[in-house]
């Protein structure tokens, strides 16, 4: 092993940072006594979205009341949990708030990965055409 990553339970209504660590793939350490164990103590099951994975020195992103676990990777998995964490671009941010429009699903969870990702809520109000104040409203809820 590696590396080690920080594995951690994204707290309720809490925008998503890092990675799923269901959309890393299989990792070595995701069935591992210790991660299993400490996934059971928190009622909670390693496909939920809410279970977050990021690459060693990204430990900022972790939200404070959040509950973490190191966990060690290969090189091989250090570098999918990296590409998977690596933000959107701005474009791509942007054609998926334009295609907001066709949907309803989700959508503070869409405004918290924009305004993550820089985009101003005023752009963000342009190319969804959500009202402004809702989009204020999602980031104080």
């Amino acid at each position: 092993m590696a590396d080690e990553a920080l594995l951690f339970v994204l707290p309720e209504r809490h925008p998503r940072l890092g990675a799923a660590l269901s959309a890393v793939g299989e990792l070595e350490c995701s069935q591992s006594p210790a991660v299993l164990g400490w996934l059971g103590a928190h009622g909670i099951p390693a496909s939920s979205e809410r279970v977050r994975i990021v690459p060693a020195g990204a430990e900022v992103l972790v939200p404070e009341d959040a509950e973490r676990l190191p966990v060690p990777l290969s090189e091989e998995e250090t570098l999918r949990v990296e590409h998977v964490c690596a933000p959107e671009s701005v474009t791509d941010m942007e054609s998926e708030l334009i295609g907001f429009r066709d949907t309803t699903q989700d959508w503070r969870s869409l405004v918290h990965r924009a305004l993550t990702a820089g985009i101003p809520a005023s752009r963000i109000a342009q190319l969804t055409g959500l009202d402004p104040r809702d989009i204020v409203q999602a980031v104080d809820d």
